[in-house]
């Protein structure tokens, strides 16, 4: 059984199936799109949940239930991770695949159609057609040839011509004969044309048709096993979320509950060193005591950040070398399963390198562990010493000892103080030095702070202060261990928040402001640098549950950022999708600007794409592309500004020009508009949004390509999307409005409106026709007629941009150049 065998005659049953096919493949391509939206929210509000939980204050010991439920919160923000991965997987894979899968199943069906159609076109000419026309010319000469025979025999008769008219029956006859002959052969071809194509030609047809559509069915079923296994519930990434919450609620010991309790506050011991100390250095020095720090009013300040410090540098140690000892043990394990089940020597010959990684780490965990212990004997002493006077406070010095008391009287009280405070400086001086060096007694690995974070600026001065970008744009400049940077909250303007990235993470943290003081939870500042200084130098962590240390400041790119100051705001000149728009002026040199503002009150995720704009204009710099100058992120509200085009935008410009504009100024702004695509198309940049009202009119009217907000710059030029809010239906390409897939091929179809609307002079494509109206009519491969005052060559390079399939349509390159050619002529 099969199509060739069954259903050489059910052409339009055939049809009707794949007709039938294609709208269950729509069905399941809107369910998916339906659950990729249900799944990325359920993601957006377990993440919101985890977020949106107390915080507990952090105890200094460790409480197995605080740890516990720490764990659960971890856990279930780990689930909302996984949920917004499935739901990227879903949309990148099975969903993409489905949109393919739809177009390539409507190809087939025309594909189809045009080879049966030629197929059945051809039979019947041989068949049919051919043979008609022969039997006709058949039949005519059959009575010419009588004609001649009966004139050939009454030539005969009478005696006269009789040889003429021989010639002529001979002729006719020769004509007959031969048309015969033809006629012979036709009916013989078209006999093996009619066997040959119900044996063979359209049983081949239907047969390859199965075959795709079974192609298509198991094509389909694996898009749907994708889906079965993405979108399942008992993956192996979420079943492990799961038992991780199950596991850290069994840690829950009454038993150990308050055994860290007891640990933390048991006395400490001194702990042994064999190394001692030199005590001829004390020969020399004013009674000195030897191993013992000293606790006065010219140690203190110190003694506190160097405790401070010897315990970040622990912590961070300590942590930095359980991650070495987790790898080493898995490497190992590894090892060992590979050696067991190594059969061939090229399998153990490929184990050295990991033998040799496996010996590096070794190495390097024990590297760690004797960092760890004289880190821990460090702090063991300073903890001991700072314990033991925190019951008082610090001591003055014991005064130098004089060899005369007349001298000790002829020293003024002035000048003794002034020696004091010498002397303290320059010790404070060299022991904070001392932390901050690289080569310093605890080796911290930090750069020295006053060098990079001066405070005696204002925060807006600050370099590590990023002003009001969005916690997306925050997380993408975050990308070492210990990066950090301060902004303002999007969502709470005047709240200001750390961002840091901390074990492979972005923390942000909300600098808590009361009582006239700045702090995270500890010690309270006048000042946000003066709390940023304090834990960059000490390497104080910002909370005791986090651990979070901050190691290196991420400095604003001070090319494009301005202050609000900078700028001076003009008559408005009209209203964009997120604000208003000023005519401005730059303070520096009174350069005229144009200014796009944001709404303040507009919601974090619109900031994001009002901002998107500048980050994709930074990028570009093209004669037909509007310029970036700077953003004004320093505070609300926030500013782009960019070079103020005075012809305004296109459509506008052309309705109010279009007696004034000749053929061929048209013909330059489109080959204006093609240059600057062609410059967006080499960089990837995908435009989404190309009409005539996105386009400016600069001086010598040189068009520019503008507004950026719905650009996408992609990697493979391909950006998928789903929904149809705020797409601008006629200008958008059929297989973006149908699989939400935008590529330049897309904006190569827009183009060919933004042609049209400039050939019309500014007229709404698709007259007289609603979105939906114009989107149906296009799919059913209607294209709008040529413009009045369009050349002939221009509309047939519409009408290459308006072609269903993408890869038909030319490139931005080669519509430039033919342009211009056509602007030439």
């Amino acid at each position: 059984m099969g199509f060739g065998r069954d259903l050489r005659n059910s052409h339009e049953g055939l049809l009707k199936l794949q007709d039938w096919e294609l709208k269950l493949l729509e069905t399941v391509k809107r369910f998916m799109t339906l659950r990729v939206k249900s799944d990325k929210e359920y993601a957006a509000l377990l993440l919101s949940m985890t977020q949106q939980t107390e915080k507990q204050e952090a105890a200094d010991y460790i409480s197995t239930v605080s740890k516990s439920w720490s764990q659960v919160i971890r856990q279930t923000e780990a689930l909302g991770r996984v949920m917004r991965s499935h739901a990227d997987d879903l949309n990148s894979g099975p969903l993409h695949r489905l949109a393919t899968l739809i177009r390539d199943k409507q190809q087939v069906k025309k594909s189809y159609q045009s080879l049966h159609q030629q197929l059945e076109s051809h039979n019947h000419k041989v068949t049919r057609s051919d043979l008609e026309k022969l039997k006709s010319t058949y039949r005519q000469l059959s009575r010419e040839a009588n004609n001649a025979k009966e004139k050939y025999r009454e030539a005969l008769t009478k005696g006269r011509e009789a040889e003429r008219a021989r010639e002529r029956y001979d002729k006719v006859t020769g004509k007959l004969h031969n048309l015969h002959n033809q006629y012979v052969l036709a009916v013989c071809g078209a006999r093996t044309q009619q066997e040959e194509h119900r044996q063979h030609s359209a049983p081949d047809l239907l047969d390859a048709l199965q075959r795709m559509q079974e192609d298509m069915t198991l094509a389909l079923r694996s898009i749907l096993q994708e889906y079965s296994e993405i979108s399942s519930l008992l993956t192996d990434d979420i079943v492990k979320v799961h038992q991780e919450i199950s596991v850290a609620v069994q840690q829950i010991d009454p038993l150990a509950e308050y055994q860290q309790f007891i640990d933390a506050y048991r006395s400490p011991e001194t702990p042994e060193t064999s190394v001692e100390f030199d005590t001829s250095l004390l020969e020399e020095t004013d009674n000195l005591p030897a191993n013992d720090i000293l606790w006065n009013t010219l140690t203190a300040e110190t003694l506190q950040a160097m405790s401070s410090s010897a315990t970040a540098e622990l912590t961070l140690t300590q942590q930095n070398l359980r991650t070495k000892e987790a790898l080493a043990d898995d490497l190992d394990a590894k090892i060992q399963t590979s050696q067991q089940n190594a059969e061939r020597t090229s399998d153990c010959v490929l184990l050295l390198s990991q033998k040799l990684s496996l010996l590096e780490l070794r190495h390097t965990v024990q590297s760690l562990r004797s960092s760890e212990a004289r880190l821990a004997s460090q702090k063991a002493l300073l903890d001991t010493k700072m314990a033991a006077a925190a019951t008082s406070p610090p001591p003055p010095p014991p005064p130098p000892a004089l060899p005369y008391e007349d001298d000790a009287r002829s020293v003024g009280s002035t000048d003794k103080t002034k020696e004091r405070t010498s002397r303290f400086d320059t010790l404070r001086h060299s022991l904070a030095g001392m932390i901050r060096s690289p080569k310093g007694m605890l080796g911290s690995s930090s750069s020295q702070f006053f060098d990079v974070i001066p405070t005696e600026r204002p925060l807006a001065d600050q370099e590590w202060y990023h002003g009001a970008i969005p916690r997306t744009e925050a997380q993408e400049l975050l990308r070492q261990q210990g990066d950090f940077l301060v902004r303002e909250s999007h969502g709470k303007p005047g709240e200001y928040v750390l961002s840091v990235f901390s074990d492979e993470q972005r923390r942000h943290f909300i600098i808590q402001y009361a009582d006239s003081q700045y702090r995270f939870e500890g010690t309270g500042f006048g000042t946000i640098p003066q709390l940023i200084e304090h834990h960059f130098s000490s390497k104080q962590v910002i909370t005791k549950k986090s651990g979070v240390v901050l190691l290196n400041p991420v400095v604003k790119d001070k090319k494009w950022i301005l202050n609000h100051e900078d700028v001076s705001l003009g008559d408005l000149l009209g209203k964009g999708n997120f604000g208003e728009v000023f005519k401005g002026t730059l303070q520096r040199d009174k350069t005229p600007v144009a200014v796009k503002t944001c709404k303040e009150d507009l919601p974090p995720e619109l900031k994001i794409r009002f901002l998107s704009e500048a980050r994709i204009l930074k990028q570009y710099d093209h004669p037909n592309i509007v310029k970036l100058i700077g953003v004004c992120t320093q505070r609300q509200p926030i500013y782009i500004v960019m070079e103020l085009v005075p012809g305004g935008d296109f459509l506008s410009f052309l309705r109010k020009k279009k007696d004034e504009l000749k053929t061929k100024q048209l013909i330059r702004f489109s080959v204006d508009a093609a240059a600057g695509m062609a410059y967006l198309e080499s960089k990837n940049c995908i435009h989404r949004d190309l009409a005539a009202r996105n386009c400016l009119v600069g001086e010598g009217s040189v068009l520019k390509i503008s507004d950026f907000g719905m650009s996408r710059q992609e990697d493979d030029g391909i950006y998928s999307s789903s929904g149809l809010k705020q797409i601008p239906i006629k200008w958008t390409a059929p297989e973006a409005l149908n699989y939400g897939r935008y590529s330049s091929e897309s904006d190569v179809w827009s183009y060919g409106i933004l042609l049209w609307e400039t050939f019309s002079l500014g007229v709404c494509p698709y007259p007289g026709m609603t979105n939906q109206q114009a989107r149906e009519q296009v799919e059913k491969g209607y294209r709008m007629a040529c413009p009045q005052r369009c050349p002939e060559e221009v509309y047939k390079v519409m009408q290459r941009c308006w072609q269903y399939n993408p890869e038909d349509r030319p490139k931005f390159s080669e519509l430039q150049r033919d342009l211009s050619t056509i602007k030439k002529k």
